[in-house]
């Protein structure tokens, strides 16, 4: 029996992270159903019992060092774990935990990450050392491979493949159908899906947003849902934003399974997000999207369908999110149309992953 440890941020109520994890399992248990897995969470509980894996502490130093030592390779990602961007401390983290991996000596793949940005010339030093000492990498977006470029990590294997959730399977709309009647939300009007998140203290694009709502209403008949992609921080920054506005609108308070997240985005006629993962799942759902850039990720996401953000967080306007709303509606079906194709594509890069994943481990055992 192969045994592979993933390290990434687990455990934390993040549906983007969760639905990653889904991802790599779903896919990794598609090519090996025998694998055995073991996931560093911060809730090794709730990890076990969601995705059925075992699961250890992300303090547990011990812990990792037991399940390092009998594996035969450690995965680190997906996301975009090492930056320092969002957090100082944790790029140091899941370097350390690289670095535990080598020590064990155990193979190492970087599994689809996002790749920066990473400030400071030490980090970055550091991680021009961890990153030409890996066995291979993937990574989720062009981006990606310039930041590997710019800090001079050229030796091992480097490929560039598509964020882990394009490979999830698309999920029946019956759960979202369901989810949107127990809060009233169902009918016949279409429906605009917004995804918020709180950053950095700004409150413009708050207002910005629950005008936006409100003109949504008002010129298209629909309802909009707000869906907190982290729970339940982004429930309080979607409550903070519907104060603001006149029109009716609906804050899902629940904290959701990737399967339920994925229906509820598919019942959706639009998502407006600032989540990537509430982009990307509209994408595996086939539902049009508008990104609104906060992070380079967004603006690689996009690139790769085709797409760009209509601005920028900090000084988006109503009008420019407006007029990009009309545009997406308008055209519903042809944007659809237009993303599935490049999507397809994504997702086939997507599975690569896991199949060099496992490649590794072959390698090994030969």
């Amino acid at each position: 029996m192969s045994r592979i440890v993933v390290s990434g941020y687990y455990g934390s109520k993040n549906a983007g992270d969760e639905a990653m994890l889904a991802a790599m399992l779903e896919v990794l248990g598609d090519l090996d159903p025998k694998l055995h897995i073991t996931v560093i969470s911060a809730n090794p509980e709730d990890t076990a019992k969601r995705h059925g894996v075992e699961a250890v502490s992300w303090l547990d130093g011990l812990g990792i060092w037991r399940a390092l030592r009998h594996a035969d390779l450690l995965l680190s990602g997906g996301g975009s774990l090492l930056q320092n961007v969002t957090s100082r401390r944790s790029l140091y983290y899941y370097m350390a935990i690289i670095f535990m991996a080598m020590l064990a000596g155990v193979r190492v793949m970087l599994y689809a990450q996002g790749i920066g940005p990473i400030r400071g010339h030490l980090p970055r030093r550091i991680m021009r050392w961890i990153g030409n000492r890996v066995d291979h990498i993937t990574v989720r977006d062009v981006g990606s491979l310039d930041e590997l470029r710019d800090m001079g990590i050229t030796k091992p294997p480097i490929e560039c493949t598509a964020d882990p959730v394009l490979a999830i399977h698309p999920v029946d709309k019956a759960l979202g159908r369901a989810i949107f009647h127990a809060y009233h939300a169902d009918g016949a009007k279409p429906v605009v899906g917004i995804s918020v998140r709180d950053w950095q203290g700004w409150t413009h694009y708050k207002e910005v947003i629950a005008e936006v709502s409100d003109q949504i209403v008002r010129e298209f008949s629909a309802r909009v849902v707000f869906l907190p992609m982290q729970f339940p921080e982004d429930v309080k920054a979607a409550e903070s934003v519907a104060a603001l506005t006149k029109e009716p609108c609906t804050v899902l308070q629940d904290e959701y399974t990737t399967t339920e997240f994925l229906s509820l985005v598919g019942n959706m006629d639009l998502m407006l997000g600032i989540r990537l993962h509430a982009l990307i799942f509209a994408g595996v759902m086939g539902v049009p999207m508008i990104g609104i850039s906060y992070d380079p990720k967004i603006d690689r996401f996009l690139d790769s369908i085709g797409e760009k953000p209509v601005g920028r967080l900090q000084d988006i306007t109503v009008d420019e999110l407006m007029t990009e709303v009309r545009r997406k509606w308008q055209a519903k079906q042809s944007f659809r149309e237009q993303n599935a194709k490049l999507l397809a594509q994504l997702r086939e890069k997507a599975c690569r992953n896991a199949e060099i994943a496992l490649s590794l481990i072959e390698e090994k055992k030969k």
